[in-house]
């Protein structure tokens, strides 16, 4: 089995700092180092497709099942949020790296404020590797870093995104948990 990411406490990812991007003319400053990422395959051209509603709707529902053992009100899918977690997904997977920092975004807080979502709190999951969505869906609920974003008491909106890389063998998968302000 591989790893999906790598934390100090084994199998996780933590949200991590802003990767600073040049505009104009000037030189980008070089991205801030990134303890968390983990280079996945090679960068170049990603198959990035949308979201389905009945993706979104299992991602939910797998979601839902430890959120429901443990008295928590469901997540609802939520298309917006879905296009948010598919646009990261596909930034990762043009860039081969499973990171938390988008390629112009801090994290998934700014990615759904610039999306238009007011969030009160917002979360995000990534996993990338030869994984089905039911593969996924389960590392998750079975990881204690990541089943603690699913088990966030003021979620209620889900998303979920996926990218195949460049390598036609990895596939880059997000999902983004967010409470409305």
């Amino acid at each position: 089995m591989r790893a999906i990411g790598r934390g100090k406490a084994g199998p996780a990812l933590a949200v991590t700092a802003l990767l600073a991007a040049g505009c104009g003319s000037q030189v980008a400053p070089p991205p801030p180092k990134d303890d968390h990422a983990v280079q996945i395959g090679p960068p170049g051209a990603a198959s990035c497709p949308s979201t389905s509603p009945a993706q979104n709707a299992a991602g939910a529902a797998a979601t839902n099942a430890p959120r429901r053992a443990a008295g928590l009100a469901p997540v609802v899918p939520d298309p917006l949020l879905a296009r948010v977690a598919a646009a990261h997904a596909c930034d990762m997977a043009r860039r081969g790296r499973m990171t938390h920092l988008g390629s112009t975004t801090t994290g998934p807080a700014m990615r759904v404020k610039e999306a238009g979502y007011r969030p009160a709190l917002s979360a995000e999951n990534i996993a990338a590797g030869p994984f089905s969505l039911t593969r996924v869906l389960a590392e998750w609920t079975a990881s204690p870093g990541h089943r603690a974003n699913i088990l966030l008491p003021q979620i209620r909106d889900y998303g979920l995104g996926q990218a195949l890389g460049p390598d036609g063998r990895n596939t880059y998968w997000v999902a983004v948990y967010a409470a409305p302000q």
